[in-house]
């Protein structure tokens, strides 16, 4: 992604894992309507220093409106939590972040 992008001014973000589009069906009437999204796994993409870099980058340059989060319930999914929460402090922005956790059965918990 360019961090330059035009459409990510004035942006409502939405960071989704690379599995939870699959485990939850209604992924992009419940939570793309109207949002950005960026989709990663923070297991197994090898780029997370660069994705944080990359989100700072955003944040600091770009007015995001808001911040949301979907991941899946296993461990591993943390680490897109944290990474986003990570550049938000980093940034210095006061950016309210809201996350759904998915289980591995397909539902919202």
């Amino acid at each position: 992604m360019n961090p330059n992008a035009p459409y990510l001014e004035n942006a409502d973000l939405l960071f989704g894992a690379d599995c939870a589009p699959f485990a939850f069906a209604d992924f992009h009437s419940r939570f793309m309507t109207g949002k950005i999204l960026i989709n990663f796994c923070p297991k197994l993409d090898p780029y997370n220093e660069e994705y944080l870099e990359k989100l700072k980058y955003i944040l600091e340059h770009k007015n995001v409106k808001s911040i949301t989060m979907v991941r899946m319930e296993v461990p591993c999914c943390g680490g897109l939590t944290q990474l986003i929460e990570t550049a938000v402090r980093e940034s210095g922005k006061n950016i309210v972040l809201k996350e759904y956790t998915i289980s591995i059965s397909g539902e919202i918990i």
